[in-house]
């Protein structure tokens, strides 16, 4: 345990004391009976934006998978690694969600990253450059938008993602024909980190309308 984080230690502590106390049922049920969430949540790896947390919901109830800019790429049956695509197709397939919510959230470093045409690869592989060419046709037009702040294309560009995701979404064969059928609903939702103010998605005219706490 000596180069385990102290506060992670510490947290468990608090958890085991605290919250599985009072839910301890509740993961014992899980333990035996398997999860079967409602929804599926696609969110960014930043710590600041954790859905768990934003929604206050407890163990069970959602099945999460973040990545860099909470980004869906499209369907790809090419035989190479696709984890998202993988959590995706587990989430409908096997566990029957009956929502899938894309959430993305204010200043996000991936999209930031997107929007730079000077940014440098953080490391030879340059893997967060390939992954973020998903949305690099959206953010080439945004950076020669006339008129607009910094931080106004930032946001621009973070709502845009998350369009671009629900679309790649789509080109899944199951999550369309089940959306089709009325079995799969597909959400889109913006968090600000900085008020903690939460944007839906309107399904029919795609604009983001701030949800009233």
């Amino acid at each position: 345990m000596q180069n385990f984080p102290s506060y992670l230690l510490n947290g468990y502590r608090s958890f085991m004391n605290g919250r599985y106390v009072d839910e301890r049922e509740r993961y014992r049920q899980l333990a035996d009976q398997g999860q079967r969430p409602q929804t599926m949540i696609v969110a960014c790896c930043d710590s600041r934006s954790a859905p768990e947390t934003i929604f206050d919901c407890g163990p069970g109830e959602m099945f999460v998978v973040r990545n860099v800019a909470n980004m869906v790429p499209p369907y790809e049956p090419d035989g190479q690694y696709h984890s998202t695509s993988a959590a995706l197709e587990f989430a409908v397939q096997s566990l029957k969600v009956e929502n899938i919510v894309v959430m993305g959230h204010g200043r996000c470093g991936g999209i930031r990253a997107a929007l730079d045409p000077n940014a440098e690869p953080l490391a030879p592989g340059d893997f967060i450059g390939k992954w973020m060419n998903l949305v690099r046709p959206a953010a080439t037009q945004i950076q020669n938008a006339s008129g607009m702040t910094d931080a106004e294309r930032q946001t621009a560009m973070e709502r845009i993602s998350i369009r671009n995701s629900i679309e790649n979404l789509r080109t899944f064969p199951y999550v369309r024909k089940l959306e089709e059928e009325g079995k799969l609903a597909i959400h889109g939702a913006w968090f600000d980190i900085s008020n903690g103010e939460l944007w839906v998605m309107d399904p029919e005219s795609r604009d983001f309308v701030r949800l009233d706490p």
